[in-house]
């Protein structure tokens, strides 16, 4: 996980791989991890992390999936996760199971 940077770092990027919304998530509404997992960047996500999704990008060419979130809603931090089987696919494939909304 990078970050943290300041607000519209990364959610302020407009591209076609880019959007608010991807799968079930949703720019605006609070997230919670229901499953540990390790990004491509070796950070571990805990059970019970929350926060804010801002958007996403994908970089075809390498596999790489970013998911661009705020901790706190003043920062954004970027989670990069690589859509390869020995990487991060399974979390990619059956992200519901790893992420659920915040109640």
């Amino acid at each position: 996980m990078l970050g943290p940077e300041s607000k519209g770092t990364w959610s302020g990027a407009r591209a076609p791989n880019t959007g608010p919304i991807y799968q079930f998530l949703k720019a605006g509404q609070r997230y919670c991890v229901v499953a540990q997992f390790a990004d491509s960047d070796g950070h571990n996500h805990p059970i019970g992390e929350e926060w804010i999704f801002l958007g996403y990008s994908f970089l075809p060419y390498d596999d790489g999936m970013s998911f661009f979130v705020s901790l706190d809603g003043q920062h954004e931090w970027r989670i990069r996760l690589q859509w390869r089987t020995d990487e991060q696919g399974e979390i990619l494939d059956n992200l519901p199971r790893y992420v659920a909304a915040a109640t």
